[in-house]
């Protein structure tokens, strides 16, 4: 344990639970509902309503080998070449063996996906994938059914929940083991402000962190809560230097910022061109599947071609669809673009990339627990090994479906035990809260610094920009901005700038490019020097230490 703390009053209510789950996407409500069939007492705390996570935004699908001729070797070899060189094979071969039935169990839970004419699951393809295996839902509302499916499971079952809830910090015994969290409610309720659940284990699936840039297709809840508590904790993460930017995300202006309309990958697969202003597709020759390249490939790709020509966007030109299969396929998407004036059954649709999902996080094991006793992650907060440098489409759902399936399975092996008594840690170190002012900084200075282009020039000033705020901090502010008072805002800032401050390190430790990690003054990858991963600890003098695996395995958590 650290010590380090956020700057919060103590808890004034608390209630007891079995495990504690933070967050309610696919991962979370999934892990909440297998302990409850194994008879556990789950609470589930989430930091808006239910259904307010990253899951229900996911448009395109979830990745598994459902189609005649698919098999998880398939997709196994798809995902280590989209991960450059970092997947762990033990935990792909885990995710894409275990995924068929993950999915089959969702179904059965009441998640409904297209079928085909014959009544078969509907499959298409998306980057990186050679076969046609994305299962979807809606058209391109899959994040929207499997969410609904979930959250009505969680409420038919009655499972314990609290909404519009904060998640502060890890509680732990004497023995430094998980004792639960304590958290902060928003408004009215059965609970309000400050308190505690009290439960020996803990599920962090808390998402992204996509809000510490400018533009984002992340919500706005995804603030990177969960990877700051468990640095605070004292657990590892990493590779949270590998951030992949979607390349096809509704160009709405230069200064847009905050979450941006995604035009999901499966319009490619359906068979849509990247193309120029002057209607040209480069993504011809750039690599044997053209448009639909692993992600990083064809956000490199376009970044390079908007360079070339002076411009802030390229164009996704799918007016071959027409009016029918656009309203059937893609339905969310074309109201999006509807209603930011623009028509994609009569004219190409401006994109750009922007910051989409941390392959890193919370380091943990093929169980998914972490570095610290009691303490699991799962979902985009965690760090599997599965994502490597950069993640295949659509495998994140699956690994949130799969990893919160075996974190329930060792929660049971290992016989609930009571939650020990929360102590205080003998000298607490609490963290000072940025200026009322910091957040929009934080998000520009990863943008300019720590974006898709990279270097050591901006990646070394974006550090000096986040220790500068770090400081400002610790002083009190300055005679322009004072700081900030303890709450949501504040606490979500703070949490902002800490995950900036890993980001930036380990992107300027990674001198290479590899995988989403683009380094255009290392533009090669160098498997000899760099096919390591990054862990990153929060020592208690709140300094950060940075360290290199000796291999691209993952050392033990446990």
């Amino acid at each position: 344990m650290t010590g380090i703390r956020l700057h919060a009053p103590e808890p004034g209510w608390a209630i007891d639970a079995d495990v504690v789950v933070v967050g309610s996407g696919v991962a979370g409500l999934t892990a909440a509902l297998r302990c409850t069939a194994a008879g556990l007492r789950a609470v589930v705390v989430t930091k808006a309503r239910l259904d307010d996570g990253s899951t229900r935004w996911a448009q395109g699908g979830i990745a598994a080998a459902l189609g005649e001729g698919d098999t998880p070797e398939q997709h196994l070899d798809d995902t280590l070449v989209a991960g450059a060189g970092l997947c762990d094979e033990r935990a792909v071969r885990t995710l894409v063996t275990e995924g068929p039935d993950a999915v089959r169990r969702l179904i059965e839970t009441g998640a409904d996906f297209d079928k085909t004419s014959e009544g078969e699951i509907a499959l298409t393809r998306e980057g990186g994938h050679h076969r046609r295996r994305i299962a979807h839902a809606g058209g391109d509302a899959t994040g929207a059914e499997i969410s609904r499916a979930l959250v009505e499971a969680i409420r038919d079952r009655g499972v314990r929940t609290i909404e519009h809830a904060l998640v502060l910090d890890l509680l732990t015994d004497a023995e430094g083991r998980t004792a639960g969290v304590t958290l902060h409610v928003m408004g009215e309720g059965q609970h309000d402000g400050v308190g505690a659940v009290h439960a020996p284990a803990v599920v962090l699936a808390t998402g992204g962190m996509g809000q510490v840039f400018s533009a984002t297709t992340n919500p706005a809840v995804s603030t990177g809560d969960g990877v700051a508590l468990a640095l605070r904790a004292g657990a590892e993460v990493s590779d949270l230097e590998f951030v992949q930017f979607h390349p096809t995300v509704l160009f709405l202006g230069a200064g847009a910022e905050g979450q941006q309309p995604l035009v999901s990958e499966a319009v490619r697969g359906e068979g849509a061109h990247l193309v120029d202003a002057d209607g040209v597709r480069f993504m011809l020759g750039q690599h044997e599947l053209a448009e639909l390249a692993p992600r990083d490939v064809v956000a490199k790709a376009i970044t390079r071609r908007m360079r070339e020509h002076g411009t802030e966007h390229m164009y996704l030109d799918a007016r071959h669809f027409g009016a029918e299969m656009w309203e059937r396929r893609f339905p969310t998407i074309l109201a999006a673009c509807r209603a930011h004036g623009l028509d994609p059954v009569t004219e190409p649709i401006p994109v750009a990339p922007a910051a989409h999902y941390a392959s890193g996080g919370v380091r943990t094991d093929l169980r998914g627990r972490t570095t610290v006793p009691g303490l699991y992650a799962c979902g985009e907060v965690a760090c599997t090994g599965v994502h490597g440098a950069n993640r295949l489409a659509s495998n994140s759902l699956l690994e949130g479906l799969v990893f919160a399936e075996r974190i329930v399975e060792d929660i049971v092996a290992a016989a609930p035990r009571a939650a020990g008594a929360p102590v205080p840690h003998p000298v607490p170190v609490v963290l000072p809260l940025p200026a009322t002012d910091a957040r929009t900084r934080i998000q520009r200075i990863m943008t300019n610094g720590a974006g898709v282009l990279r270097s050591e020039a901006g990646l070394r000033e974006a550090a000096a920009a986040l220790d500068a705020l770090h400081e400002e901090a610790v002083a009190g502010g300055t005679d322009d901005s004072k700081a900030a008072e303890p709450g949501v805002d504040s606490w979500e800032t703070t949490n902002l700038l800490c995950v900036a401050r890993v980001l930036v390190a380990a992107a300027r430790r990674r001198e290479e490019t590899r995988g989403c990690h683009w380094r255009e003054d290392r533009p090669e990858r160098d498997d000899a020097h760099w096919r390591r991963h990054l862990v990153v600890r929060l020592e208690p003098d709140r300094t950060l230490d940075v360290r290199t695996t000796d291999t691209y395995d993952f050392p033990r958590t446990v």
